[in-house]
């Protein structure tokens, strides 16, 4: 049989900001154009108030760090269309960066909780000290009587703690579905997604990260944090370059912070985007179940995100599980219901992605939740070892879209990229392959897919390859995960504490 091949370019996608015209780079948008939400007048945000905690050395690292980012960086990179120079936190978000020495908890003194945690022997114990000594100093920065109160509180890490984690007291049932993912990892049964967040890993399982934890306990309080390190603070041949660490670092601040950087240019109709993946869960009471997790996202960008009902964990379910009809409803309804809450209204399309196949009962699940929306569509971005090779020297491009016979439809979301004149990967690019089984127009959801990668406000960068509505599937069900340990009630729904 013959195959016909057909191949079309999806353009970069259009990005908003606060002035005229759209742009394709979210760095040249921001200095041109200004953050998005400057369009709300007196409701954007105008100052960015940070906090400090940690260790002396490193918050005095810190906060010469921000300081910096106070004015221009200069990019020492031979590429500057891809890492321009950072103009100045003002310059590019028109806002103010705010540091004080109110806002700042220093781990000081001999000895001090910090010290103290760090010095138990016991291993479970030593990590819920530390956790619990970020966390009171979280506390105080942010009490009742601090006014006015910082946005966001950087939690400044020793290297120590850099990569720290604690081996759980897990159930059978947990190693054995560590187990079984860590023997699908080894014979090659794990696809391009698993290796970008997409569930966890069976480390997660098996492991406590301090990170998470403390993303969970800060939760509780009511506050985003940032996690920040020498990484971030120095200069250094294994760090990346200053200019770029100023781009990322402050892009994720200002969203943290309340704002807006930029949204997707879109004429279509108010969109909701939402990606359903699934993680593993430990109760208080120490039951391993399986729970669904929905990352949506508005028109305007801002996310939330909310974890569906429990599925009993069997050890036959592997990787692939699915909610039953009832269970689709109701998480449909919950998407629902809390977009319009943030928005003031419903949707009037609806897109929902997932990695692994709808079953029957889901589709019918979320159709009837969502049967308010004129629009709903559920397509599938699945893993695959399909292939383009293109002449030169370069892969195919970013945004290549290949449609074999009618009937298979595969979105490069990494490859060559003209506008930087390289292949920033590492890897030969693998892409995605789309299917539904309602009638979408395929090239508008890859278009839909190429602009969501540019909506991760963790990051300034033009090169992510991964759509917002699933890149970050698996840092949500870890600090979920911890957010469970102590509270029976339903983690906050913003996303601005999960990244």
């Amino acid at each position: 049989m013959p195959l016909d091949i057909h191949i079309t370019e999806i353009p970069p996608p259009e990005l908003e900001f606060d002035g005229p015209g759209t742009f394709t780079d979210p760095k040249i948008g921001l200095v041109q154009a200004g953050p998005f939400d400057g369009r709300f007048g007196g409701g954007r945000v105008q100052l960015v108030r940070v906090g400090l905690v940690g260790p002396p050395e490193v918050v005095a690292r810190a906060r010469r760090w921000f300081e910096r980012c106070r004015g221009r960086v200069a990019s020492k990179m031979d590429n500057t269309v891809q890492y321009p120079d950072y103009p100045g936190f003002t310059a590019a978000f028109s806002a103010e960066l705010v540091l004080d020495r109110s806002w700042e908890h220093v781990f000081s003194g001999t000895p001090n909780a910090l010290s103290l945690a760090m010095n138990i022997r016991q291993d479970d114990l030593r990590f819920e000290r530390v956790v619990e000594a970020y966390a009171g100093a979280i506390k105080s920065l942010v009490g009742p009587d601090v006014m006015p109160r910082p946005d966001v509180v950087v939690c400044c890490i020793p290297k120590e703690l850099q990569a720290y984690t604690v081996r759980k007291s897990t159930t059978k049932e947990a190693r054995a579905a560590a187990e079984a993912i860590r023997k699908e990892r080894s014979e090659g049964q794990l696809g391009l997604f698993d290796e970008v967040e997409v569930e966890e890993n069976e480390e997660d399982l098996l492991f406590r990260d301090f990170r998470r934890a403390l993303k969970a306990r800060a939760m509780e309080i009511g506050v985003p944090i940032q996690l920040g390190s020498d990484h971030l603070f120095l200069d250094g041949d294994k760090n990346q370059d200053a200019s770029t660490r100023a781009w990322n670092s402050t892009v994720a601040l200002y969203y943290k912070a309340g704002g807006i950087p930029w949204r997707l240019h879109s004429d279509g109709p108010e969109t909701c985007f939402v990606g359903i993946s699934f993680y593993h869960f430990e109760s208080t009471k120490r039951k391993l179940v399986r729970s669904s997790i929905a990352q949506a996202f508005s028109s305007d960008g801002d996310g939330f995100a909310l974890r569906g009902e429990n599925i009993p964990w069997e050890q036959q379910q592997g990787r692939r599980v699915n909610l039953t009809r009832d269970q689709s409803y109701r998480l449909g309804r919950d998407i629902l219901a809390e977009y319009e809450r943030r928005t003031g209204g419903p949707p009037r399309r609806i897109v929902v992605h997932k990695t692994s196949r709808f079953n029957a009962a889901e589709r019918e699940g979320f159709t009837e939740a969502f049967r308010s929306v004129p629009v709903q569509e559920l397509i599938n971005i699945m893993p695959t070892e399909f292939r383009l090779v293109r002449h030169g020297l370069y892969p195919p491009k970013r945004g290549t879209l290949c449609r074999v016979n009618d009937d298979a439809t595969y979105l490069f979301t990494t490859g060559y990229m003209p506008e930087i004149e390289t292949y920033p990967g590492p890897h030969i690019p693998a892409p995605a392959r789309l299917v539904s089984d309602d009638p979408v127009d395929m090239e508008r959801a890859a278009a839909d897919i190429m602009g969501l990668t540019r909506m991760n406000w963790n990051t300034a960068s033009i090169t992510n390859g991964q759509p917002v509505t699933l890149s970050f599937s698996r840092k949500v069900g870890g600090v979920m995960s911890e957010w469970l340990l102590r509270n029976e009630d339903e983690p906050p729904s913003s996303f601005r504490y999960y990244m």
